[in-house]
């Protein structure tokens, strides 16, 4: 099948009518004890955070429901400095994050670096004996996950992944209805992330007074400083992310995965790239096509509604942060689930607002994270299913590199008899840098 018939293919199911229906108060929510602080100062965890720029001065933020943010480290001293002032100036802050884990009073630590940075410090804080929230995508490749996984077992220490979409109501309604089997036999699950901008060439410049240029490029190598590669911007380079594939696909991938229940056998991945010096190199254009141990097939696509389409045998959920729909969905307004149905990470489905957002979301997250940090219980984004996820949106990239099909053993989490797949698997890392 050629890569534009594909797409072609996609866009006809995608736009597919649905009958839509109002989430409501039926979902999920929190469990109780998620939106509690912790009930005497002496049950307070210290909180260290890395890396300040966007998303890790929210998921700060919103950890310091929970307890007393005492550390922050930035290799950009503008950022970190900032971000001391809006805690009040009362955290320590570093340049270099293995300050921050050097000291007694960081109990947990909130990564929110970029992608190449993200299993390094994880591992490190796992091995200083921190509890970890770190953002997605959790890689930058398929072996980096399978070491993390290996530290956390070896360390018993919590990590939750910011995949905050599994504690959205709408995407654990689709989920737990699939797994209900409300669409009957699943059979398909189609997905959509849009397309990454295009950019470049870009200047080299030297690098700001207020940026460790060589601390920020970590494991890659070392390059001119470009303004582009860094900050916000670094997702749209292959050497410190995935593009869109790892960016939103760490996400929708995500919840695809977990209402198939299942890992990927194949891929088969098509994309065009910019081919432009010294600028963003990710794929652009892209479609690929897995195959899964079930039979279930999913597809991810760069156009159409974004979002995650089941389709089984009965009917088909469709699901965004916006929506969840479908006739099976429009049919719970009349008869709502009970609650002992509901059976997804718990019976937890309290009432909430039907117009719950992303910072809800988040909260909901992250108090869950705490609740696992007291309980030492798995959380609902452990470091398995999220290395899982990761992996999967790694083996469409790789694919798409290549630019041919691949087959995949899950147990061995190697390549089916392709020794240039393989090498893919890692990257060269800079000395003094090495993620082990």
């Amino acid at each position: 099948m050629s890569f534009q018939h594909s797409r072609r293919d996609f866009l006809a199911v995608s736009t597919a009518s649905l009958v839509a229906g109002s989430c409501g108060p039926l979902l999920f929510g929190s469990t109780a004890t998620a939106q509690q602080k912790p009930r005497s100062a002496n049950e307070t965890p210290g909180i260290g955070a890395i890396g300040m720029r966007y998303q890790g001065s929210v998921i700060t933020h919103k950890a310091q429901n929970y307890g007393n943010v005492v550390a922050i480290a930035d290799v950009d001293r503008h950022v970190r400095e900032q971000a001391r002032a809006s805690f009040g100036s009362t955290p320590k802050i570093f340049e270099d994050y293995r300050d921050l884990l050097s000291r007694k009073d960081v109990d947990v630590v909130m990564i929110g670096t970029p992608d190449h940075w993200h299993v390094k410090m994880a591992v490190d804080a796992c091995r200083a004996g921190k509890d970890v929230y770190v953002e997605k995508p959790l890689t930058l490749t398929i072996d980096e996950g399978k070491l993390l996984t290996k530290v956390a077992k070896e360390t018993g220490r919590v990590i939750q992944v910011g995949s905050w979409q599994r504690s959205d109501h709408r995407f654990r309604l689709a989920v737990e209805m699939v797994h209900q089997g409300h669409v009957g036999k699943l059979e398909r699950v189609d997905v959509v992330i849009d397309r990454p901008p295009t950019g470049g060439p870009f200047e080299h410049r030297k690098p700001p007074a207020n940026i460790n240029w060589d601390l920020w490029q970590g494991q890659t190598a070392d390059v001119p400083y470009i303004p582009e590669r860094c900050h916000y911007t670094f997702r749209w380079w292959k050497e410190y992310s995935g593009g869109k594939m790892t960016d939103w696909g760490a996400h929708h991938l995500d919840i695809a995965q977990w209402g198939i229940g299942a890992l990927p056998i194949e891929v088969d991945g098509r994309a065009k790239y910019a081919n432009i010096k010294d600028g963003y190199n990710v794929p652009l254009e892209y479609f690929a096509t897995y195959k899964y141990a079930n039979g279930v097939v999913m597809t991810v696509a760069d156009e159409g509604r974004n979002g995650v389409m089941f389709t089984g045998s009965k009917g088909r959920i469709f699901v965004n942060r916006g929506t969840v729909a479908g006739r099976a969905v429009a049919a719970l307004e009349k008869n709502p689930l009970p609650r002992e149905k509901f059976r997804q990470y718990g019976n937890d489905n309290l009432s909430r607002p039907a117009r719950m957002g992303k910072l809800d979301a988040i909260v909901n997250h992250m108090g869950n994270f705490f609740d696992c940090v007291r309980s030492r219980k798995k959380p609902i984004s452990d470091v398995v299913s999220q290395h899982q996820s990761a992996t999967t949106c790694h083996l469409g990239n790789i694919s798409m590199e290549l630019g041919r099909p691949l087959k995949w053993n899950p147990k061995t989490e190697r390549f089916v008899n392709d020794p240039a797949a393989d090498k893919l698997l890692r990257r060269e890392q800079r000395s003094g840098f090495e993620v082990v």
